[in-house]
């Protein structure tokens, strides 16, 4: 009897789970561990993997540096970026410590830029009087290092308010609004049904109760932050970027795919609101839609004025807005954050989910072996790789973006509406494709065909 693909992975992996000592030598990683992997003294890749990887969406436009950061005028003539990680203020990073913030910045000094950050990037955690800055001009091993506390960062991010909560959690909350709040004959529930067909199944929360990856008390500590400082504006895709200002960014082929995908979407649910409400007075008088609307404010932004998000939705352009950005979050969005986990992740230095030892102290202390001390050891480099293997699993059952299986519509204009809507969707995964083509590293993780209609794990 020959074993599914789950099995065989586990078996495979099972081997390495009493293993609780560090790596010898990092060929043992590359010899046990075959998959995508880049050196990790490779500069070039680490800043790529911030625009267009599985956490594309922290960089920001840098019109200000600290004043105390050791970077030089001349470094800044182009465009600066930064990623800010201040949330993990105060989050614990070991048992023994808890992590201030950390910034990677990035400048561009080129007139052509072919690629973002041609100067090397520096991770600089808040001075204290044992942490120093890190620059590529420090020892090897110092700022590899650095890169990699850098990259823990990110983990822990990403896994808690990024992913987590702001596909996962946020889908819940609307879906639960619309399982309570509208019948399945409402119009708009229709629309929605795709959304509330899975939330999170049995083996993500498994591992999410299990306290994969960052922990669990550690993950509702920055959920919690995370949730005190969402906003409506950063789920709106395009309004996300405006504020960040990182349209200007070439080759950043999250935001270009992303735009188009939104628009998609923008256009879909516009094509449906204004076929079943023709005016503002339509939306208002909806008792249905209304009460939907004030419990996902209530639930899905605890009732935050701050958020941006106001109780009900006074007319047609915003109702659609809302639409389109619950939709777009609970499947590209979350496309986007999920499906390369287990691509980029299963090669552990480029993605590590603990760090066992204290931030570099001082300069010039950083040797091979205390780098393998720090980063995960080889039973929990093995917990890590499952997690992501089992949460990029594709469910059995799922369900592209565009597709409505169950046909809840019987009008003919909402029939064409979702044709229209699926063959945009084919437009542009062609050209998503064709472009992919002509890239060393294919940018596929918005390709409509990738993309579910909801968070499927």
């Amino acid at each position: 009897m020959s074993l599914c693909p789950r099995r065989k992975v586990e078996l495979w992996l099972k081997g390495f789970l009493s293993c609780t000592y560090s790596w010898v030598k990092l060929e043992d990683i590359n010899k046990v561990f075959c998959f995508n992997k880049t050196p990790i003294t490779e500069d070039t890749f680490f800043r790529y993997q911030f625009l267009n990887r599985v956490h594309p969406v922290v960089i920001r436009h840098c019109t200000e540096l600290p004043c105390n950061f050791p970077i030089t005028p001349v470094m800044v003539k182009g465009n600066v970026f930064r990623a800010d990680y201040k949330i993990l203020e105060g989050v614990p990073a070991t048992s023994s410590t808890s992590l201030r913030f950390t910034h990677l910045v990035c400048a561009n000094p080129s007139p052509q830029p072919s690629c973002v950050s041609p100067l090397p990037p520096a991770a600089q955690p808040v001075p204290r009087p044992r942490q120093p800055h890190l620059l590529p001009s420090d020892s090897e091993w110092d700022w590899i290092l650095a890169k990699t506390w850098v990259l823990y960062a990110d983990v822990l991010v990403y896994e808690a308010v990024s992913h987590l909560l702001l596909t996962h959690l946020v889908n819940k909350a609307f879906a639960l609004a619309t399982l309570r709040q509208q019948p399945m004959c409402h119009s708009l529930f229709k629309v929605r049904a795709g959304l509330v067909h899975r939330v999170l199944n049995s083996p993500g929360r498994g591992l999410l109760e299990g306290g994969a990856g960052s922990g669990i008390e550690r993950t509702k500590v920055l959920m919690a932050k995370g949730m005190s400082c969402l906003s409506y504006a950063s789920l709106c895709f395009p309004d996300d970027i405006q504020e960040c200002e990182v349209d200007c960014i070439p080759n950043y082929y999250y935001r270009d795919d992303g735009l188009k995908i939104w628009s998609a979407i923008e256009h879909f649910v516009s094509g449906i609101v204004r076929h079943y409400y023709r005016s503002d007075a339509h939306i208002l008088a909806d008792c249905e839609l209304q009460a939907w609307a004030d419990e996902t404010f209530r639930e899905g932004f605890l009732g935050n004025e701050v958020s941006g998000r106001g109780h009900v939705n006074p007319d047609i352009a915003k109702l659609i807005k809302y639409l389109t950005m619950w939709i777009y979050c609970c499947s590209a969005q979350y496309a986007t954050l999920n499906n390369g986990q287990y691509e980029l992740g299963a090669w552990m230095p480029k993605f590590p989910a603990s760090m066992r030892n204290l931030p570099l102290q001082s300069n010039g202390t950083t040797s091979l072996e205390s780098y393998l001390d720090t980063i995960p050891e080889v039973n929990s480099t093995r917990v890590a790789i499952y997690s992501l293997w089992v949460l990029c699993c594709e469910p059995g059952d799922s369900r592209s973006l565009g597709t409505y299986p169950d046909e809840h519509f019987t009008e003919e204009e909402p029939k064409r509406v979702i044709a229209a809507f699926q063959g945009r969707l084919a437009q542009i995964s062609q050209e998503i494709q064709e472009r992919n083509k002509s890239l060393p590293i294919p940018y596929h993780y918005l390709d409509p065909h990738q993309i579910e209609n909801n968070t499927s794990i």
